[in-house]
């Protein structure tokens, strides 16, 4: 097409063809002038544009696309609307109904989403490879530390921080981040640190630690299910062992963290659960269930005691008594 038709065509002067024919031309778009009568501007042929010109934070909000919580909350709400746009151009029409049919809710059931105080702090030193100071609260200590961060994990609503300390990754969990301060110098990014194979390793090797031992547990057919919900691994566990006993009851064999943990996770099955070893955790069921016994027959005590003596003041005497 010839700078005057193309003019035309988009409502614009000819000079400014000219100058948008500069930039797609300097932004690698193949444009090529032929001279002549029959000339014009021309695309080479069989060329597709590869989505070029999307901005710096537009490519980061392209990967949290399905996620507009987060994203808002990294400050990249604005990027992302903008990324999606240019992406909805480029795709076919029927592509566009997908944000509309499927949606992703990273949240865990009657849980609030208030970002980490130190969430947007972290993500910008995480783009610019900024070293970071922290004191952290961790279950041992509130303890100081210089951290190289590596990367952002968003899990079951938790954000984490994993971040390089001695040049060793590190999980933090943001919350537990009590103050932070961005320092100038920067840091080389590992280039065969890989943020989602480092995080399966993580989370296997927690998972695999955070169970140091087993109970042997009978359960009603009716609260076997309610076990089973407690965490996949106890399901998994609990669907591997389970025999019928011959009472009609369930018996299974599932992992356990620590003694008071586990006590307080079974004790949610009430009368329909027993453990019957490790001795330490039937014994903190049975101390538990007195405790409770003795709190609640304490209550009734005094409530039998406060009827008993209103019965009294509120009884009759004398002459109207015996009439």
């Amino acid at each position: 097409m010839s700078a005057q038709a193309l003019a035309e065509e988009v409502e614009a002067s000819v000079r400014t063809i000219h100058r948008d024919i500069d930039h797609l031309s300097a932004a690698g778009v193949p444009v090529r002038a032929v001279r002549g009568r029959e000339g014009g501007f021309e695309l080479l042929d069989g060329w597709q544009t590869h989505l070029t010109g999307l901005t710096a934070p537009e490519a980061r909000a392209i990967f949290l696309v399905g996620l507009p919580g987060p994203a808002s909350v990294l400050g990249l709400g604005p990027a992302m609307a903008s990324a999606r746009r240019k992406l909805l151009a480029a795709l076919p029409a029927d592509s566009h109904h997908v944000g509309a049919r499927f949606h992703l809710d990273p949240d865990g059931w009657f849980r609030t989403a208030a970002p980490p105080d130190h969430l947007s702090g972290v993500a910008e030193a995480v783009w610019s490879s900024r070293r970071l100071r922290i004191r952290y609260e961790s279950w041992k200590a509130v303890v100081d530390r210089e951290v190289e961060p590596l990367g952002l994990v968003l899990k079951a609503g938790v954000w984490y921080l994993v971040g390089a300390v001695g040049g060793d990754p590190r999980t933090f969990r943001l919350s537990s981040i009590l103050e932070l301060l961005a320092l100038e110098d920067r840091f080389e990014r590992p280039a065969d640190f890989d943020l989602a194979r480092y995080w399966a390793d993580a989370t296997r090797r927690f998972e695999e630690g955070v169970y140091r031992d087993t109970a042997a547990v009978r359960v009603t057919s009716g609260a076997f299910g309610r076990l089973r919900a407690l965490n996949p691994a106890v399901a998994a566990a609990a669907d591997r062992t389970a025999a019928a006993a011959e009472d009609g009851w369930i018996e299974a064999t599932i992992p356990i963290e620590s003694i008071d943990h586990t006590a307080r996770e079974l004790l949610r099955l009430g009368a329909e659960l027993e453990v019957l070893t490790p001795a330490a955790l039937r014994d903190e069921m049975r101390r538990t269930a007195r405790g409770l016994a003795a709190l609640y027959d304490a209550d009734w005590e005094r409530r039998s005691s406060s009827r008993r003596e209103i019965r009294r003041v509120s009884r009759p005497t004398g002459r109207a008594a015996r009439t």
